[in-house]
């Protein structure tokens, strides 16, 4: 059994906004696994600035994982819980290796075309009029569960954005999820909670900035809408210390990103502590190429969670991997007449 890696660098259709600046490019890495006549493929992909594993020796990481591919998946999940990008991509690309299909990981009605997943339209920060615009295309795609970035611009403006939506459409007929990427202040952030309320929204990810807990903990407690864990579960490893976490907090939801939390175990984690703890949970991407994004979705379409799911971004680069996943009036469906085009297989 052998092991190489590649370096990709996706590219933006358009610069994409968040609270922590914007993104032109993504950096992501192939783990490549060999044995006899079979390949597997996995993504390691990491956000810079968030990523646990965002690291200078991230790469020398991936080397000796390469390296020692021989201990297999359950030992090198292990020995790399430092770097929960670099696990899930082992944990992909061993799966690949081992299925009939390196992209058949998780065969299902959905992988079958059958059924689609519902997902949320996800809405980038900029300038008023092009967030509205973004609103009114995501609108128009079918999508009945919108997600606004906020944080950025003028907090004012970005209420008339919501005032907008609801305007034009209730809370039966539209739902809308907004995602502060930790941008209040814990001395502002309940009172923005309030206002933000009256909008009906379905929740808010990340109000104020992760590692604070007792503040959290007091928002989650005092606040008007439900609030959604993020960025508060990355760098967690021990299970113990979820659970700590989760009983400290108690939020009403905890969002799921596979490459920032140990990939598909380390997600299966904190899906158990939360439904013992009654707290809701729902599964988004992390801006991986289409080879991660395949792997998160048929993963959690076997989770049979109904909520809209994050998993609307693979349409957002101009050199993205070729595949069947397709969004289609607010679903990701999976295309099965469609073919892969990776070049590593080859």
């Amino acid at each position: 059994m052998n092991a190489i890696y590649y370096k990709y660098i996706l590219e933006f259709k358009r610069p994409s906004g968040t609270s922590r600046g914007v993104l032109k490019t993504k950096e992501t890495w192939f783990i490549v696994i060999t044995s006899e006549e079979k390949k597997g493929i996995g993504e390691c992909g990491i956000l810079r600035t968030l990523s646990v594993d965002d690291r200078p020796d991230y790469e020398e990481k991936l080397q000796w994982t390469c390296n020692n591919i021989h201990l297999g998946v359950d030992q090198l999940w292990q020995e790399l819980k430092e770097f929960p990008s670099i696990q899930f991509g082992v944990e992909m690309a061993f799966k690949s290796l081992e299925s009939k299909s390196p992209f058949l990981l998780f065969p299902s009605k959905f992988t079958d075309g059958e059924e689609a997943i519902p997902i949320n339209g996800l809405i980038w920060m900029g300038e008023k009029e092009f967030m509205k615009n973004q609103i009114m295309e995501k609108l128009d795609q079918g999508f009945d569960c919108i997600k606004m970035k906020i944080g950025a611009i003028d907090f004012e403006a970005e209420l008339e954005l919501l005032s907008y939506i609801r305007s034009q459409f209730s809370k039966d007929v539209i739902e809308l999820r907004v995602d502060a990427n930790g941008a209040f202040s814990p001395d502002d952030a309940l009172g923005k909670l309030l206002k933000l309320s009256s909008y009906h929204l379905h929740s808010i990810e990340q109000p104020i900035k992760q590692g604070k807990s007792e503040e959290m903990k007091t928002l989650c407690k005092a606040t008007p809408l439900p609030i959604a864990l993020d960025e508060e579960l990355i760098g967690v490893f021990d299970v113990t210390d979820k659970k700590k976490l989760l009983l400290t907090i108690k939020p009403q939801y905890i969002i799921l990103k596979p490459s920032l939390i140990g990939g598909f175990k380390g997600t299966r984690e904190w899906i158990d502590l939360a439904e013992e703890l009654r707290i809701g949970w729902w599964v988004t991407s992390a801006l991986e190429s289409n080879i991660g994004l395949n792997a998160i979705a048929q993963y959690t379409y076997t989770l049979g969670n109904k909520m809209p799911q994050g998993l609307g971004t693979g349409g957002l680069y101009t050199n993205n991997i070729e595949a069947p996943l397709v969004v289609n009036n607010g679903t990701l469906r999976y295309q099965i007449e469609k073919n892969w085009k990776v070049s590593y297989l080859d």
